[in-house]
């Protein structure tokens, strides 16, 4: 289906990616904890709407 160069070349570029990404995020973390200070509870409320909405449907269903 694929050639060895295609699979070296394919997990090469998903180290390199995820390399750059980690630093990128490391660089910008003391931003994200300034502006982003409560957004935790931002995410806990989506999931816990999303579980309740699974709740009603297995429930009801």
């Amino acid at each position: 289906m694929f050639s060895s160069g295609q699979l070296i070349f394919a997990i090469l570029f998903a180290l390199v990616f995820a390399v750059v990404i980690f630093f990128a995020y490391k660089k910008d973390l003391n931003l994200h904890k300034k502006y982003y200070k409560g957004s935790v509870w931002v995410l806990i409320a989506f999931i816990g709407f999303i579980l309740m909405i699974a709740a009603i449907k297995f429930v009801f269903v």
